[in-house]
């Protein structure tokens, strides 16, 4: 991973401008928002969650949420307005799998892409806990086959021991370069 200082909210800000990620209107509503604390150094877990801040990135929660069987519709729906609305995702649904939650059980997460059948594999052990890979494989499916941007998962340094939520930022490979150089943050 590479090395880098610390980063604000606002240097973030001023790269996802300079890259064409975000508009100047944009950039400066989001600043204003984030006033007070939009010259304090980021963590590199909050640099990499910066990115859902300026609307270039969808975060999947790690911790409980309300319901697979409505968590997942929402974040598709929300990783398909960044993506600009040129895919539209309906029916998103959770097909459930044989046996119960406490050993994992193996689902699908199933939805509809511009009118066509789309299934994910998805292991959970809960009715209130994303599976991660299967939310970030979904989420990838929002991108425009015209697009030159593709939905990428974030990777940043990792204390041991917590958990982080899963960013995925819409870019393309250009920009995924900048945001490595300048924020130190990798791509899977």
């Amino acid at each position: 991973m590479p090395k880098v200082s610390p980063m604000t909210y606002r240097q973030v800000g001023a790269l996802l401008h300079e890259t064409g990620m975000v508009s100047e209107e944009k950039m400066r509503g989001v600043l204003e928002d984030a006033a007070a604390y939009a010259d304090d150094e980021l963590t590199p877990y909050a640099t990499a969650a910066a990115l859902e801040g300026f609307g270039v990135a969808v975060s999947v929660h790690a911790d409980d949420i309300d319901s697979i069987h409505e968590g997942y519709a929402s974040l598709l729906a929300g990783a398909a307005e960044i993506a600009g609305g040129g895919v539209t995702v309906t029916g998103v649904r959770i097909v459930e799998g044989e046996g119960g939650l406490e050993g994992g059980r193996s689902d699908l997460l199933a939805f509809e892409r511009n009118g066509k059948p789309v299934s994910v594999p998805a292991e959970h052990f809960a009715e209130d806990y994303y599976d991660h890979e299967a939310a970030c494989r979904a989420i990838a499916e929002t991108a425009p086959d015209d697009d030159p941007r593709s939905w990428h998962n974030v990777g940043f340094p990792r204390e041991p021991g917590i958990g982080y939520d899963s960013i995925m930022v819409l870019a393309t490979p250009e920009q995924r370069g900048a945001l490595r150089r300048h924020l130190g943050l990798t791509f899977g």
